[in-house]
């Protein structure tokens, strides 16, 4: 006679306790880039990098920023209202990294074609990503890097 096998249920295991007090443990970030010309960072997030705009803001009337969207990934652009006078230099010490599953050198060479200059051409870096740079027009940094 033939026995009858029976699974058991295999009790989950618990996740370790938290650290208490408990870090810090974001979700989600957004950049925010003041644009000297908000018009020209606009067409240059859409027309060259690829982002689509999406909720924009008015202030009197007149554009104020707005979000851009690339994929699951959101930045904000807001104009300057140069408070801090028109001659400051942007994006100074700041880098933000922007992963991506697409073919880096394909998309490199389509920012190209719609008029983006790179900083660095697609790279492979010492510790294994491959990258390339680009700067957008008031100097804020982006490096694309491909996921592998």
């Amino acid at each position: 006679m033939a026995t009858k096998r029976v699974k058991r249920a295999v009790k989950p295991s618990r996740p370790p306790a938290r650290r208490q007090p408990e870090t810090l443990r974001l979700r989600n970030i957004t950049p925010s880039f003041t644009a000297t010309d908000l018009q020209r960072s606009i067409a240059f997030y859409r027309d060259v990098l690829g982002f689509v705009i999406g909720e924009e803001w008015r202030e009197n009337g007149e554009l104020a920023g707005c979000e851009i969207h690339a994929g699951a990934v959101t930045f904000m652009l807001g104009q300057d209202d140069f408070a801090k006078g028109r001659d400051r230099q942007k994006g100074l010490g700041a880098r933000v990294w922007c992963h991506t599953a697409q073919d880096l050198d394909k998309l490199a060479g389509e920012i190209k074609a719609r008029g983006g200059v790179l900083d660095q051409e697609p790279t492979d870096m010492p510790w294994g990503d491959r990258v390339f740079m680009i700067s957008d027009p008031d100097g804020f940094k982006l490096t694309f890097v491909q996921v592998r």
